[in-house]
């Protein structure tokens, strides 16, 4: 099993689950950064939205999941504060992050849709590397299989899947492939789209329809009664940015 802990500074822990997201952050802004120049936006723009969009996602993504986990925290309200074991919902951050985009947009007279598209890309691929703190952790995993089945995989793999003594399905692993899937495809279409907004429609789009599948096969999904909240939002999602794309598509042709 590998440590959470990754270095110890004194009293303070640094765990790799704060330094995955680091670094997902960190790549998602170098590229925006880069992204934001070609596509005729001030790159300064980006360094201030990104600066107001993560501690809004990091709430967002905090809130989300609380709520839908109050269970779990109602006995000590305090320990919601405690990010670091992980319990962070993409959907609560992606809400947070597009509200305060929105606000940051209209107040400096920017194209939300052209500021999207710049974004969106670096949005899937800090998910694709942040559910490797998922991995750290233990977390995001689904249900009980064989050992058998767990060799299909890298070694390291394997053994950090090994909890309790029972091996139990990496679905971190398919949806981070499945998110730097979708980050290569949007890498390729960026400079195809027809109208802006397209990048970021197929980023719901697709980013959902791999959340659908997967969310399935984990074992701590969100409930809202008998409903998986992950796979009711992404279905929302696929079918709402399905029919803004078409939408947006007809009022150029």
């Amino acid at each position: 099993m590998i440590n959470p802990v990754a270095f110890e500074m004194g009293p303070l822990q640094v765990r790799w689950y704060g330094i995955i997201l680091a670094a997902a952050f960190l790549a998602g802004t170098l590229l925006a950064y880069r992204r934001s120049a070609r596509a005729g936006m001030d790159p300064d723009h980006i360094i201030n939205l990104i600066t107001l969009i993560i501690p809004a996602a990091i709430i967002g993504a905090r809130l989300y999941y609380v709520v839908f986990s109050w269970a779990d925290y109602s006995y000590d309200p305090l320990s919601a504060l405690a990010i670091w074991h992980g319990g962070l919902a993409i959907h609560g951050g992606v809400i947070g992050g597009v509200l305060v985009g929105l606000w940051y947009t209209r107040r400096h007279n920017l194209s939300p849709w052209n500021t999207a598209d710049i974004i969106a890309p670096s949005l899937i691929l800090g998910q694709a590397i942040g559910r490797w703190g998922n991995f750290i952790n233990q977390e995001a995993h689904g249900g009980p299989v064989s050992e058998k089945f767990m060799n299909i995989f890298p070694g390291f793999i394997k053994n950090q899947m090994l909890i309790g003594g029972q091996h139990y399905q990496p679905t971190f692993l398919y949806e981070s492939a499945w998110d730097f899937g979708v980050f290569l495809f949007l890498t390729y279409y960026w400079g195809r789209r027809k109208v802006p907004g397209e990048v970021a429609l197929l980023y719901l789009i697709l980013y959902s329809t791999g959340r659908l599948v997967v969310e399935g096969l984990r074992t701590d999904s969100l409930m809202l009664g008998p409903v998986r909240v992950a796979q009711l939002v992404s279905l929302a999602l696929i079918i709402a940015g399905s029919a803004l794309f078409h939408i947006r598509r007809k009022r150029t042709s």
